[in-house]
Order: structure tokens, then sequence, then C-alpha cells
């Protein structure tokens, strides 16, 4: 019977987007559809099938079976680009031959998939039933993988360049490497980074970073075996890291002192879990962490009013987490025609730790953080999504120091091709000093004003967006967007607040998303323009700024 669509109510522009979309969507779902005469998974579970053959078939970055993909330019990307190998996909796969078919385990499959940098698409269907026994194709299509550019952002009236190569999928192997040169307005370096989320059976990630920059260095190594998927049941994980550099104390947009900070941390732990048990997952993990702190004054730069305090810290901890399996999928909220995943369920966790003096800590401590989320969906595919954290720590002889914030993002769809957003963030620090001012600015929500221009000990951020998402889908690269804006925060409070306090600040804005489509870096390109709604002595009437993001 052929397909009946109405579309009642609306303009013939209207009607004529909508129809387009639809038929955008039935071709797509066309592409993963199951062959002639085979049932669906949701049949085949409820036939108690069996999974056979798994079989990994990765594809190349353009399919040239695509008459708008079947050009000499894209034919010239896959000869250069190695496909991922098969054994790589496989490893990602959470379902196993000769187990029982789960639904539920191919979409976790999918979804773990496609949060993965180096697919572009995936696609896992039943091709094949018999006696019992269903054979099922993990299809996916890779992204371009190698990253040889330029890098420009301007954000709060300041610039930062970069250049550099990585690769995020070398030889097909999964395997990232790169290097770069970066420069901004703190500081100029180099970085070489090498990883591998998936070796040792393909769940264990290494990764080593190594910067070196002109107001100090870097090392990170890390390695880890997560909780992968919510039916996981056991991780371990060792990370180890030191950071010397500069850092700055801001008033009004403008550095007034520096000094030195020394970081090294470690941290080793081990977690068990029952994995999914009637819709919740539950985990517990255990560890010890590292860190130690020092501060030093530079007698060629302006010294802050007061040095943090020197700190040691070797602390066991214990930690544990809920989360509901509640996982929704949507196209067009942070991306543009891509599948999204959002946690909609419940979810928290929560890590104590005591600092003990006989390890090696300069003062005992209590050491502690924690977070919650959960969302909320509403008629029309609206949702809500809420989050709170804190953390800190209390006792001994240096100063106590503790943190909160909570954050409300709202997305409701007005159709295929507009949403409204709107954000609310609230932070605030106790016993704060020069090394953990919030900062608020061009750089981090405020978009009409310099670089870190209030600090202070209080900080609250209101956004709203009105977002359009076009079908322009230009060399079959690029997907295009927009969005008009408004921001209104503060920063305020506290020794390290600015001397003259603005008050709350606004400013409204438009400006093009260009999200890089086909490339493993997913990166958005943000092009915008702000105007300030309060002025100020040193604000510009205008502001621009180009930057990249992971989200719209």
């Amino acid at each position: 019977m052929p397909t009946r669509i109405r579309l009642s109510g609306c303009s013939a522009v209207r009607c004529l987007i909508a129809a387009l979309a639809l038929a955008s969507n039935a071709a797509a779902a066309q592409v993963c559809k199951p062959p002639p005469g085979v049932p669906g998974f949701a049949e085949l579970e409820a036939a108690g099938a069996t999974v056979g053959e798994i079989r990994a078939e990765p594809q190349d970055v353009f399919d040239l079976t695509d008459p708008k993909e079947d050009n000499s330019l894209f034919r010239l990307a896959n000869a250069l680009h190695i496909v991922t190998r098969p054994g790589v996909v496989r490893r990602l796969v959470l379902f196993e031959s000769g187990e029982p078919l789960s639904v539920h385990l191919i979409e976790e499959t999918e979804r773990v998939m496609r949060a993965n940098r180096q697919f572009y698409d995936v696609c896992i269907r039943p091709v094949a039933w018999h006696d019992g026994v269903v054979d099922i194709e993990v299809r996916t299509r890779d992204t371009w993988s190698l990253d040889p550019g330029l890098s420009f952002s301007r954000t709060g009236g300041a610039n930062s360049t970069g250049i550099g190569l990585k690769e995020e999928n070398l030889l097909g192997t999964g395997t990232s490497i790169g290097f770069s040169r970066k420069s901004d307005v703190d500081r100029t370096g180099s970085e070489f980074s090498i990883g591998h989320q998936h070796l040792l059976g393909g769940w264990t990630a290494i990764n080593y970073t190594n910067s070196d920059f002109d107001d100090g260095k870097a090392q990170s190594l890390s390695v880890a075996r997560p909780f992968y998927s919510l039916d996981t049941r056991w991780a371990a994980s060792f990370t180890a890291f030191t950071d010397d550099r500069v850092e700055s104390v801001y008033s009004g947009g403008n550095i007034v002192a520096q000094y030195l900070r020394q970081q090294k941390a470690a941290e080793l732990s081990g977690g068990w879990s029952r994995g999914l048990v009637d819709g919740w997952t539950r985990r517990y993990t255990a560890g010890l962490t590292y860190r130690d702190d020092q501060y030093e004054l530079d007698p060629e730069r302006t010294a802050p009013s007061q040095l943090p305090a020197d700190q040691r810290r070797v602390a066991p901890f214990l930690r544990y987490e809920v989360i509901e399996d509640r996982f929704e999928k949507f196209d067009n909220r942070n991306l543009i025609g891509r599948p999204e995943y959002f946690l909609t369920g419940f979810s928290s966790a929560v890590q104590v730790g005591y600092a003990f003096s006989e390890l090696g800590s300069t003062s005992e401590q209590w050491i502690y953080f924690g977070q919650v989320s959960n969302g909320f969906e509403f008629s029309g595919d609206h949702v809500l999504l809420t989050s709170a954290s804190f953390s800190g720590q209390s006792g001994g002889d240096v100063a106590e120091s503790q943190s909160l914030g909570g954050s409300t993002s709202y997305f409701a769809p007005q159709g295929s091709h507009t949403l409204f957003y709107a954000a609310v963030s609230l932070d605030t620090v106790f016993g704060v000093d020069v090394s953990n001012q919030l900062l608020l600015g061009g750089d981090n929500g405020l978009r009409g004003y310099p670089l870190r221009y209030q600090t202070g000990k209080h900080r609250a951020l209101f956004t709203v967006e009105e977002r359009f998402y076009t079908d322009w889908y230009p060399f079959r690269l690029f997907r295009i967007g927009a969005a008009a804006f408004l921001d209104v925060g503060r920063a305020w409070g506290g020794d390290t607040a600015n001397n003259a306090d603005p008050g709350w600040l606004a400013n409204v804005g438009f400006g093009m998303r260009v999200i890089s489509a086909r490339s493993a870096f997913g990166n958005v390109w943000h092009f915008d323009v702000a105007f300030p709604l309060s002025p100020a002595p040193g604000v510009k009437p205008v502001q621009f700024l180009v930057k990249t993001r992971k989200s719209f």
C-alpha cells in the first residue's frame, strides 16, 4: 500500500519543506531496512532468535554509488583514505554470536558507535533468518580522518591561531596521532598527542599528550578500561599528568596579576557493577588519588594580593554512580542532519575521599564531589535537561573551599527546521582565592564582551537562541545553520571581583553555524556578531566572534 502523507494547516512553502523532509527521511530509512523477507529486530526478539554471524562492513568516506557523490574529488578522497578495518568495527559491537538477540543491545551498540569520531553513519540490520538464527550486518561509513589545516578563532576581542596535522584513524586502525602549534591570549607553544581507544580486546584506551608552551610544559598519560556500556561489569584506570604554567588574575578583562603554578596529579582506580538491572545501572569504584599544587611568585610579573597555599593530597576514595536507562534519539538539536542521543533519565555520582597525613598529605581533609542530572520530555519532542554539581575539601589546616553549580537547558522544536533553545547556569564558590575565581566574558558565554570581563565568587548566565537548520549541504561536506541569541549574565562578589562592578550585562546577536559533517573532528564553526546592551568603558559596540565548538 502506498504511503499517505497528510499535510494540513500549512502554507505552500511549509508544505513543500515538510514534504522534502519526509521524502529525505523515507529515503534514509530505506537504506537501513532488512532485505525482503527478513523480519525486523523487534519481531525477531519476540520469536526468540539467536544471533548468528556478525558481518562488519566498513565503507569509505563517500558513497560513489550515489550520483551526488560520484565525482573526481570524492574519488580522490576515497583513494587517499584507508577504510577502517573490519576488526576495529567488530570490537565495538556489544552483542556476540550465539547469544539471544536483544533489541536493547543493538540500539546501545548503535549509540556507542555513533559517538565514535571515525564513523559518519552506522546501520545495524538483520540480513538473513534461518532455523531460529539471525545473521546481522554492521555497516559503517567512515569520516575523513586527516586534519591538515590552519585554525583561527576570535572571542572577546582576542585572536587564537594554530597550525597542525592530526590523523584520527591511522591506517584504519583507530589510532589517533597529531602535532600542532597554537597561539592564544595566554600562551604560545606546541602539542603532540597519540592515542587509541580500543586496545586489548576492544575497550582499553591509552592516550598520551606532551605540550611545550612559552610559559611552561605539560604531560599527561592515561590507561583506562571504562564502563563502556550500561551492562559493563568492571572498569579500571590509571591517569597521571604534570602541568607547569603562568596563571593570571583578571579584572575588567585585563590581567592585573600573575603567578606560577606547578601541578602534579595521578589516580588509580577499579570499579565493579552488576550491569543493567531492571532499567538501572549501579557502579562502585574504589581508588587512590594524588595531587600536589605548588605556587610561586615571578619577580618579573605583578604579584597577586595573596598567593594560594601550597598543598599536597594523597587520598583513598570511594565512588558510587547510578544511571537510568533512558536515552532518546533526536535530530537537529546541537547538530544538523545527524542523530543525537540525549540521556533523559536520572543519573548521579558521588565520591568521597580522605587525605591522610601518614600518606604524605600536607593536611588531613575530606575531599568530595557529586553530580546529578535528569531529563524531562514533553509533547512535541520538547526536552528539558537539568544538572547540578558540588565539590570541595574541608577540615585540616588548609583553608576550606567548596563549589556549587547547576544548569538547565530547554529544547523546543518549532518544526523540522527551527528550534527555540534556552539555558540557565548558576555557579558559586566558597573560600575563594585567586586560583579558583569565576570568570565571565566573551570566551564563556557573554558573547558581546571582552574575555574574562567579570570575575567573582558568584556567576549567573542566561541564554536564549532561535536556531535555524537548513537543508543546504554544500559539496556534500558541510551542514549550514544559523542562530539569533540573547545573553544575560553577571559575575560578582569576593576579593577577586572587579573593583568597579558593572552589574548585570546583556548582549544580542546573530550568527551562522557551519558543521563539518564528513570529518572525524565534527567541529561546528560559529561566526557571530554580538552587540552589548550595557555599554561600559573599553567595551566595543560590536564584537565579531569566530570559534569552533562541538555543538550548535
